[in-house]
């Protein structure tokens, strides 16, 4: 039985992913709520992390001892706008 291609996905859509998960916690999420909402490793999570906080999508704050993420409001309207392109590429039969 030949054997399915996995498929990848994009840097764009692993940062949606992020933000969505932390959108779900009501903006303000910790490391392990993300990486178990956006299915990726601490590595890979980490690296992603660090460069949406590069980008301005995402604040990160020290309590307690503990690294807080909250998504910025230039990080929502990302979300926001990516989900209308996704719609938009799915009603051409296009997966993103």
């Amino acid at each position: 039985m030949p054997r399915e291609a996995k498929e990848y996905r994009s840097k764009a859509r692993i940062y949606a992913d992020i933000l969505d998960s932390i959108l779900k916690d009501g903006g303000r999420s910790g490391p392990t709520h993300i990486l178990l909402g956006a299915n990726l490793s601490y590595d890979r999570l980490t690296k992603h992390l660090g460069q949406l906080v590069e980008l301005g999508l995402v604040a990160e704050e020290v309590e307690g001892g503990d690294r807080i993420y909250m998504v910025t409001a230039k990080g929502t309207q990302f979300a926001a706008e990516f989900a209308k392109f996704v719609s938009f590429a799915e009603a051409f039969g296009i997966g993103i």
